[in-house]
């Protein structure tokens, strides 16, 4: 296994949930990590609450020259390697198949996939050289059937084909790429959720703890625990780990 402490890391979608969580696991442990998203009061908070080893980009990951600046500004911070890149960052889009909104369709397939992809391309030289490791963030969406979510399950089919595919393309270069398939975790997140409010988000990841085999949803750090792991793992690459407390079980109550 390799050390976290000395890493380089990116987390993008770092101001909140899974992100924050990961940020705070891996600067605990001694990386530099340089956390972005676009709500720069939320990622300055953040990165306040992390500490030292954690610097705040601004930057949204659908555009290209943010994509440039992070991985630029992630080399300065992280004496000029980078070692894991955390590929979290993503939207929600719910609706019936028949009233779906062509654009709306496109632009989260950008924010979840399209943008992932194009951030790893950038990535791929800096992690070449120190044979590290890209970790994407799947979701339970593959594995349950949510009527309405169709957007949002199809984006997180694409990551789980795009992790294999990218594990076989850059095992040559010693780059190991996997997938963290989390269940419902506390997060403020209306993005995830397709909820207008944090209380509406919040009521929506509670009541889905029944559906969870453990009868309660989980927690950022419980997922940065299984990041943390397959960004050190050295013979691990084109996995998807399901860390969802059973939900994807399909636990039915009598």
């Amino acid at each position: 296994m390799k050390a976290i402490e000395g890493m380089s890391v990116i987390v993008t979608g770092g101001s909140s949930g899974i992100g924050a969580g990961t940020a705070l696991y891996f600067a605990n442990r001694g990386a530099r990590v340089t956390i972005c998203g676009r709500d720069l009061a939320k990622l300055e908070s953040v990165a306040a609450e992390v500490g030292s080893y954690c610097q705040a980009v601004q930057a949204d990951v659908t555009i290209d020259a943010d994509r440039r600046r992070l991985v630029d500004a992630a080399l300065d911070f992280g004496g000029a390697r980078l070692d894991v890149l955390v590929s979290n960052a993503g939207d929600m889009y719910r609706g019936a198949i028949e009233e779906l909104d062509e654009k709306r369709l496109l632009d989260v397939f950008h924010s979840n996939v399209v943008s992932g992809m194009m951030l790893t391309g950038l990535s791929v030289p800096h992690l070449e050289k120190t044979h590290g490791a890209i970790v994407f963030i799947g979701s339970m969406h593959t594995q349950r059937a949510f009527p309405g979510s169709a957007p949002y399950a199809a984006t997180k089919g694409a990551i789980e084909a795009l992790t294999r595919v990218l594990a076989a393309e850059l095992g040559r270069k010693k780059i190991r790429v996997n997938c963290v398939r989390p269940g419902a975790v506390f997060t403020d997140g209306k993005p995830r959720t397709g909820h207008a409010t944090d209380t509406a988000a919040m009521e929506r990841l509670h009541s889905l703890a029944p559906e969870h085999a453990l009868g309660r949803i989980g927690t950022p750090e419980e997922i940065a625990e299984a990041i943390a792991h397959l960004a050190c793992a050295e013979w691990t690459t084109g996995s998807i780990v399901s860390v969802d407390g059973g939900l994807g079980l399909g636990v039915t109550h009598a």
